[in-house]
Formats: C-alpha cells, structure tokens, sequence
C-alpha cells in the first residue's frame, strides 16, 4: 500500500510519464487506485487544485478512491509530524506543506510514501532542512519514487 505526494502526480503525468505516451503506466497506476493500493490524503487535492496541470486536475477528479478522508488520527498525526519537523514546510511557497499529511497516512497505516523529492543531503544547496524522504527516513516509514514504485510492483513496459 502507498500514500502518494503530489510530486509523483505531478511527475508522472505532467513531467516524465505522460498520459498519452505511457498508457500502460496510466491503465496500472488506476488499477492499484481501484484496488485501495495507492492513496492521498484529501488534502492532497487541495495542492493538486492549486498547482497541477488542468488535465491531472481532471484525471484526479475521476479517481473516487484516491483521497482519503480527512480522520481525526489522520489530523492529529500530521499535526505532530510537522510539530516534530517544522522544517519540513517550505517557507517561501505561497501554498501550505501537505507533506506531513502524506507521511501520517503511510505511519497511520503502515504503508510506503512515493514521492519524488530527494532528500536534503542530495541536495547542493538545500532550501530547507528536511523534506519527505528525510523524514520518512527518521520515522522508519519506507519511501520510494515513481521507479521505485514500478520496480516494488514488477511493472516492466
């Protein structure tokens, strides 16, 4: 099971993988969505609104089983995730961190964070001092990337 970031949405269908060209891609990310294998906090729409792409909005839009309800153990744990790591919010972003949110449903229920950001120590000069894969790390929660994910599930194309 997965709870996944906005910058696996985003890099998947806006950046790396296309829609268009990696439909088989596509047709297996909405089979692990379909199945309850991949999940997002319901917050997670509220960035995807804000910064993604029209076309991801909308694909978004039809995945019913995607976002996760917003749990009061599921606040409460993103709520001490950021209390914990308050470095993790990045302060120059118009928007608010729903990192924290992502990595409490992956905690909450023991599952893999996908996101695409890399960690502060691979970073040259990193704005901030933590982001997910840092974190995660420090939490003992398993964190892949898009490729990552589609080694875990044996996906070949």
């Amino acid at each position: 099971m997965y709870s996944v970031d906005t910058s696996a949405l985003m890099d998947w269908q806006a950046r790396f993988y296309p829609t268009d060209v990696f439909v088989r891609l596509k047709e297996r990310m909405e089979a692990l969505i379909a199945a309850g294998k991949m999940r997002a906090p319901a917050i997670v729409r509220e960035e995807l609104n804000a910064v993604g792409p029209p076309a991801l909005i909308t694909w978004a839009k039809q995945q019913t089983r995607l976002f996760v309800p917003m749990a009061e153990s599921l606040q409460a744990e993103a709520r001490a995730i950021q209390d914990r790591y308050p470095e993790l919010a990045d302060a120059g972003s118009p928007h608010e961190s729903y990192d924290p949110w992502v990595i409490a449903l992956a905690k909450l229920n023991k599952w893999t964070v996908v996101s695409q950001e890399t960690s502060a120590n691979e970073k040259r000069r990193p704005a901030r001092t933590y982001y997910i894969p840092d974190v995660c790390r420090d939490l003992g929660i398993p964190c892949i990337n898009l490729l990552g994910l589609m080694r875990k599930e044996r996906w070949t194309f």
